[in-house]
């Protein structure tokens, strides 16, 4: 954004601080006007014919405009990646104890990368670890689907688990109201 003695056109579209048109005028007039009012010349649109200036206080403008974004940025929830590691011979309560943390991970929003990383003879029966990492999420199917099948690279099976498993459920519930009913009479 240029301003005051940066402005390079000879002729520009001024708007007042109030926001009313002043028209189109000369650049060394519209400077005289800024420095009388004691604000700044500052170029809004560079791109059109003559340019669009503006007359403001462009201290207050910056400030202004880097408080909007860093609202805007408070706003957004930037969506991170956590990592859990399991081995093919975990015991079950070590296995609990990361589904707790992947489930906080995921309510928080985040999505999960669950590696199960094979060490030594563990590579002979990958099967094991694969019954491991399957069983993780299924334990984790309520609030969670796999973005995408299990992938083994060399000597880690690799599955990216994302937020949304129950979203999905309950929006299939709502749509079959009898099927509800059916479970609820079976287990009477």
């Amino acid at each position: 954004m240029k301003v005051n003695r940066e402005i390079r056109a000879p002729k520009v579209r001024v708007i007042s601080h109030t926001g009313e048109q002043i028209g189109i005028i000369s650049l060394h007039e519209a400077l005289s006007r800024a420095e009388e009012e004691g604000l700044d010349l500052v170029e809004i649109v560079p791109g059109s014919n003559p340019p669009v200036c503006k007359i403001i206080n462009y201290g207050k403008f910056r400030y202004d405009q880097t408080k909007r974004e860093k609202e805007s940025k408070k706003s957004q929830h930037q969506v991170k990646i956590k990592e859990v590691k399991l081995k093919p011979n975990i015991d079950i309560h070590d296995l609990e104890t990361k589904q707790r943390h992947a489930r906080d991970f995921i309510l928080k929003g985040n999505k999960v990368k669950v590696t199960c990383m094979f060490r030594g003879r563990e590579m002979a029966h990958p099967e094991i670890g694969e019954k491991v990492v399957r069983t993780f999420c299924t334990d984790l199917e309520d609030i969670a689907m796999p973005e995408s099948p299990l992938k083994l690279m060399g000597r880690i099976l690799i599955v990216v688990l994302a937020p949304g498993g129950k979203k999905k459920r309950e929006a299939s519930k709502s749509q079959s109201p009898e099927g509800s009913d059916q479970e609820a009479g079976t287990s009477v």
